[in-house]
């Protein structure tokens, strides 16, 4: 019996099951077999063999014959994780003593070491089992030299001659491409970037006519002010917004998405081509879309004085933003301004202009809506973003912060209360149908990242209680405190760090941070795969209440795609916004800035550029002033003969040393 539990669990490594279900699988009846499995169950795990998630057994993955994953370095390249193929144990953290030569992006295999960093397990590797070879070869004038980068490939004696054919036939694409620099960021980061004929082929056939018999079967809303509101560079507009008031005070606002799964049903080549890509990507200056341009950018673009298919949230809110009453309705609208963000700030701040009644009372709506959505525990991170003054062919101008503004944070909660009133509208009567949606969930944090956050920012002379009934009251004070102060952007990073990542799921745990027990991604199809899917899943649910339009396997499976395609969306926006910062700062050698603390390691301290929000490094051997030893425990470096201590979070001044173009880094002198 041991031996075949063993061997049923390594048959099975994802597997986590009650030794309830063990009994039927295993077709135990009697009471003495299964009182004799329950106790092999318990001797397996006080060996070791198994490892228990509350009343769920699963195997030790130290039991499975091979580890294997990728490796992926931390932003400093200090250390890295591998992430399991077989996903057991989600990441290994893998110490920099233990990276054997492998780099980043490479599939290595690992060994188990008896230690944990926080809540991760230790590994070293022992072998490289494939190469990631495309990780230096990036060139900053849209161009490539491919002869190097194919030189560079031959001279890599374990590739395989396959791998050489693909290389070769990557060189070709890209010598008849424009664009390299997209091409590059999409190879690294493993993205298909330009669609197949199948696609563009079915796409083409579309038309943004719209039948009358399609027209009869929706609540018509053409007639309506509604409108979009979105950044300046913007070309897909899957969201527009709608306010009326009525007789009885109350108002009716509207959210408005775009009907992408009228124009690409399940069976569709189009569906199955929005799973494989999870998302859009968007880089600087460029986007690989999720969905061919004729969807995107024609006929599911909610553009000015077009009709457009929609599904609609309608609510009917108090003057205080309390829900009275919603609506969910597949409808036809056909908006009658398209606005930037801008534009919408402008009109709010002077007063005056097109649609300033609906405007100023939407805002007021979405005030009241973050209070009460604060109040009741949401965290409320401040995220710092950039933007870039690119000219017609590309080459960057500019680079600045990103400013929050309250037309950001209108549109914000209006997606947000759509999102929470789909997922609280097919909330089931029974478990069973909870694994028949999507869901974007949100894990609690780990208990040793708050503690390691409470130590920070107790360092820098905030309170932070890590053991506190309400950590999410305590994570949203700090912020607040911060609000305005030059770590403010640091404590924001940190803090989301110590967080659990949020993922897509079937399995409804809710939305930690942002205090939503049922939460959802609705108001998105163009650029999300998730949203396209629970389109289809909510209008199912209208016409045919609990009835599965798809397996819960396939929900499962969606979930985990869109997941790990978001993942590497994540990635290639982040290169692209680095490469971007490091071509803009390559011709400044010698300037200063100033910046803030990001980080501190055992061979130098990490500054933040305060105005482009640039991330360089001052090794310490280059500070002249003193030697310089790192303080672990209190985040810091401090000189040995004049005491001086620099923290993480301090405000500094440096100028650039160097730009290393070719390792992707930016090195500077502090002042």
């Amino acid at each position: 019996m041991k031996e075949k539990i063993i061997k049923y669990f390594r048959e099975h490594p994802n597997l986590r099951i009650k030794s309830k279900e063990l009994q039927k699988r295993f077709k135990i009846s009697n009471e003495e077999e299964y009182a004799n499995l329950k106790n092999i169950l318990n001797l397996l795990l006080k060996k070791g063999s198994l490892m228990r998630d509350g009343k769920r057994f699963r195997i030790n993955p130290a039991m499975l014959d091979k580890l294997v994953g990728k490796l992926y370095f931390n932003s400093k390249n200090d250390f890295g994780y591998v992430h399991l193929k077989n996903n057991i144990l989600g990441k290994i953290f893998i110490p920099s003593d233990y990276l054997n030569d492998a780099n980043d992006g490479d599939t290595v295999e690992i060994t188990l070491l008896d230690k944990k960093k926080g809540k991760y397990r230790q590994g070293k590797i022992v072998r490289v089992v494939k190469r990631q070879y495309l990780k230096s070869e990036f060139k900053y004038k849209n161009k490539l030299n491919l002869d190097n980068l194919v030189d560079n490939l031959k001279r890599e004696k374990m590739k395989s001659q396959k791998e050489m054919n693909e290389d070769k036939e990557f060189k070709s694409t890209l010598i008849k491409d424009e664009d390299c620099e997209i091409a590059l960021v999409a190879k690294r980061c493993e993205l298909d970037y330009k669609f197949n004929n199948a696609v563009i082929s079915e796409s083409e056939k579309l038309s943004a006519k719209i039948s009358k018999d399609e027209i009869d079967k929706r609540l018509d809303l053409r007639d309506k002010n509604i409108f979009t509101i979105d950044p300046k560079t913007a070309k897909d507009f899957d969201d527009a917004v709608s306010i009326e008031k009525f007789e009885n005070g109350n108002f009716l606002v509207g959210v408005h998405i775009a009907d992408v799964s009228h124009y690409a049903p399940k069976d569709s080549i189009i569906f199955k081509e929005a799973y494989n890509r999870g998302t859009s990507v968007y880089l600087v200056g460029k986007v690989i879309p999720m969905l061919p341009e004729k969807l995107s950018n024609d006929i599911c673009s909610l553009v000015p004085h077009k009709d457009r298919l929609t599904f609609s949230v309608l609510f009917e809110l108090t003057p205080d933003s309390k829900i009275v009453n919603y609506e969910i309705k597949k409808t036809i609208i056909n908006s009658k301004k398209r606005f930037s963000y801008e534009d919408v700030q402008k009109i709010l701040d002077m007063g005056e202009g097109k649609f300033y009644n609906e405007l100023f009372q939407l805002n007021e709506i979405a005030k009241a809506l973050r209070e009460k959505r604060t109040r009741t525990g949401s965290i409320n991170f401040i995220s710092n973003d950039v933007e870039f003054k690119l000219d017609k062919n590309g080459k960057i101008l500019n680079v600045k912060v990103k400013e929050i503004l309250d037309s950001h944070k209108l549109i914000e909660e209006l997606m947000l209360l759509a999102n929470k009133i789909i997922a609280l509208t097919v909330k089931p009567q029974n478990r069973k149908f909870n694994k028949d949606f999507i869901y974007r969930v949100h894990d609690r944090p780990d208990s040793e990242k708050v503690t390691e956050f409470a130590n920070f920012v107790n360092t820098l002379g905030y309170k932070f209680d890590p053991y506190a009934k309400n950590l999410a009251r305590e994570f949203q004070k700090v912020i607040q405190l911060s609000e305005g102060t030059e770590e403010e952007a640091l404590i924001n990073d940190i803090a989301i760090r110590s967080m659990a990542k949020a993922i897509y799921s079937n399995l409804n745990i809710g939305h930690y941070g942002l205090g939503f027990k049922n939460y959802t991604h609705f108001t998105s199809p163009i650029r999300r795969f998730p949203d396209l899917v629970v389109h289809m899943l909510i209008n199912n649910y209208i016409r045919n209440g609990h009835k599965p339009l798809f397996k819960q396997k396939d929900i499962s499976d969606f979930c985990d795609r869109a997941s790990l395609q978001e993942r590497k969306a994540i990635t290639a926006e982040r290169l692209s916004i680095k490469l971007k910062q490091i071509e803009f700062l390559k011709n400044k050698i010698g300037e200063i800035f100033e910046g803030v603390v990001s980080g501190v390691i055992h061979f130098g301290i990490f500054v933040e550029i305060k105005s482009n929000l640039a991330e360089g490094l001052v090794r310490l051997r280059d500070i002249e002033d003193d030697y310089y030893k790192y303080d672990s425990k209190n985040y810091s470096i401090v000189g040995i003969r004049k005491g001086r201590r620099i923290r993480l979070g301090d405000k500094v001044r440096v100028r650039i040393k160097n730009v290393d173009i070719k390792r992707e880094e930016i090195n500077f002198v502090l002042l």
